[in-house]
């Protein structure tokens, strides 16, 4: 007769002689009830007036990329808007702009346009090869000491060789370069340019968290001689209109969490609610992904219960049947499992019926998607649970490729919905 998986995973947990040691528990929240009690200073101006006025100052920037033909001048605009968060406001207007630079020819000598320009450009996921830093080359092959006089071209050169893919070992090595003598030479720069150097040595532009970077650049752009008030004016009520909208987000978002975890009851598990909006915000902090925000937001939340289930309490029969349950995603699977996983199981399945509620007829059929990556991010935990229960030590290999998984699964909750 056949093994089935339940029996299998009761055999394995007989054979374990003693269980491994677990942490006892996590650190609660730091953030309490803050952000449901919290309430915003009234904005001087009312949301309606903010609103017009950006409106208008909206429609004066997109006369920019029009005003300015230049293939430099356009580039400078469109870092200028990313870096201070409103690129989202000029999407179409961006991606013209980035083909037109693509298709054109560029001839620069400027170390910082010809890096500014393959760093847009792979942003962007247009094709751009490292062979246009050849110019900036001596005889030997390695990077010219010449470049080190120009501080802004080697900041840009830093962040656009943080976009190298495998292979392009020299972009590692300007990397190397670039950021031995910017580190040299912070010191003797001047504001706000050595406030950038400092951010970026510590976090590359391409892995910078944009919306937590633009109030620095906010405020740093006003001290650039070729600022433009238009933008900056802009960029200030961009931020503090979306800024007011998060901050009503998270207030109903943590009142949500904390009504989840007193329905579960598991009381073994992270209260970690401001953190799982905060990793949605970054994915998603613009206005019109609203219902994306606080979807991937509630999945990281569930995500949470669910590792912290299999990683702190669960022994490993009990994790079989909370994952045979998850996989068959049916209310009456709930019979499988121990009391006290039956309040997650039913809230897992009536949040997922929620999501499809909420979302339009055509976009359905993403809840779908999510769900299979729920399942088989449930499938990873089991296995891992197996291991501890076993003492088994997993392979370089074994970990990679869970992590690689994990990685895929997450990517599939963030842009499911965006």
């Amino acid at each position: 007769k056949a093994i089935t998986p339940g029996e299998q995973a009761v055999q394995m947990a007989s054979a374990v002689t003693a269980t491994p040691g677990r942490v006892c528990s996590f650190e609660p929240s730091v953030w309490d009830d803050f952000f449901i009690h919290y309430e915003p200073q009234p904005l001087k101006t009312s949301e309606d007036c903010m609103r017009v006025k950006a409106q208008k100052l909206q429609e004066d920037v997109q006369m920019l990329f029009q005003t300015f033909t230049s293939v430099v001048q356009k580039m400078n605009l469109i870092d200028t808007l990313q870096r201070l968060g409103i690129d989202h406001l000029f999407e179409d207007q961006i991606n013209t702009a980035m083909n037109e630079i693509h298709e054109k020819e560029f001839n620069s000598c400027s170390l910082y346009d010809v890096a500014l320009r393959f760093r847009l450009l792979r942003e962007s996921g247009l094709r751009v090869s490292p062979d246009v830093f050849s110019k900036f080359k001596g005889k030997d092959g390695s990077l010219s000491r010449d470049i080190i006089s120009e501080p802004r071209g080697l900041l840009s050169l830093y962040n656009a060789a943080y976009l190298s893919i495998p292979g392009e070992s020299e972009l590692d090595e300007a990397v190397i370069f670039a950021g031995h003598h910017l580190e040299s030479m912070r010191s003797s720069l001047n504001y706000p340019f050595s406030e950038q150097v400092k951010r970026n040595l510590e976090i590359p532009l391409p892995r910078t968290l944009k919306r937590l970077d633009a109030p620095y650049y906010i405020a740093e752009y006003q001290q650039e001689k070729a600022y433009n008030t238009t933008i900056l004016e802009l960029a200030k009520l961009d931020f503090n209109l979306l800024q007011r909208l998060h901050q009503e987000e998270i207030k109903a978002f943590c009142q949500w969490g904390n009504d989840l975890y007193e329905e579960v009851r598991l009381t073994y598990s992270r209260h970690r609610i401001v953190e799982c909006y905060f990793w949605s915000y970054t994915e998603y902090h613009e206005r019109h992904y609203g219902d994306a925000r606080i979807i991937l937001a509630k999945l990281l939340v569930l995500v949470t219960l669910l590792d912290d289930t299999f990683d702190m309490h669960a022994t490993l029969e009990e994790g079989w049947k909370l994952n045979e349950a998850i996989q068959r995603w049916d209310e009456s699977a709930i019979t499988l499992l121990p009391e006290y996983l039956k309040g997650y199981f039913v809230r897992l399945m009536n949040t997922f019926r929620e999501f499809e509620d909420e979302l339009k007829p055509d976009h359905k059929y993403r809840v779908a998607y999510s769900r299979k990556a729920f399942q088989n991010l449930c499938k990873h935990y089991q296995q891992e649970s197996e291991w501890f229960h076993s003492s088994h030590i997993p392979s370089f290999e074994d970990h990679v490729g869970h992590l690689r998984w994990y990685s895929d699964t997450i990517c599939r909750f963030t842009y499911g919905y965006g």
